[in-house]
């Protein structure tokens, strides 16, 4: 029971000390303490200032990402619209056709002037090496003209915003015939051994 009174009466005496500690503190160590304090304070405000001046910039600049992203929808329905009137067998060569293809070709290059007018551009892709940045591979086509990695077909069109990636361009890269190397090897080889024999008669 006395261990607890003791126990008890230490804690406000801790409490007391500190309370003398400070007021033993002089003028000028208030001060310095004070303005080490308003110093933090500030140092505080001016990250938070800066944080919230950096969100604001990036919501003025992309403010209209997730919008541009749907919007991407309209030229694709725009190409996939084209495709499929070329390929139907009852329109092909007709003149519905050729007028129904120009005003498709018409709002398809409004539509992208507007995107280049707000900063949103298609990649480039064709003939480019592919970039896992920008694009996405979703096949390999043989092609011994090109080296391997060339883009050579452009399944969707991707777009950057500025510096950032909207969507990437779905592409199908080139490779060379493998089967083709190893004929010409065999050519090669065949070859070898003529000489050796036409050396030998």
């Amino acid at each position: 029971m006395k261990e607890e009174e003791i126990n008890k009466s230490e804690v406000p005496g801790k409490d007391k000390n500190e309370k003398q500690e400070k007021k033993d503190l002089s003028p000028e160590e208030k001060i310095k303490d004070l303005e080490d304090k308003l110093t933090r304070s500030l140092a505080e405000m001016e990250n938070q200032r800066r944080r919230f001046e950096k969100e604001r910039e990036e919501a003025f600049e992309y403010g209209g990402f997730a919008f541009a992203k749907e919007t991407l929808n309209l030229i694709d329905n725009l190409e996939r619209s084209k495709q499929s009137l070329e390929n139907d067998e009852t329109l092909k060569n007709s003149e519905a056709l050729k007028k129904i293809s120009e005003h498709l070709e018409i709002i398809y290059k409004d539509t992208i002037s507007i995107f280049k007018k707000n900063n949103i551009e298609p990649i480039k892709s064709i003939n480019e090496k592919l970039d896992p940045n920008l694009h996405q591979a979703m096949m390999e086509v043989e092609d011994d003209s090109k080296e391997s990695g060339t883009i050579v077909q452009e399944i969707q069109k991707g777009f950057l915003m500025k510096d950032r990636l909207l969507r990437p361009s779905l592409v199908g890269v080139s490779k060379k015939n493998s089967k083709k190397t190893d004929n010409s090897e065999t050519n090669v080889e065949k070859n070898e051994k003529n000489k050796e024999k036409s050396e030998k008669n």
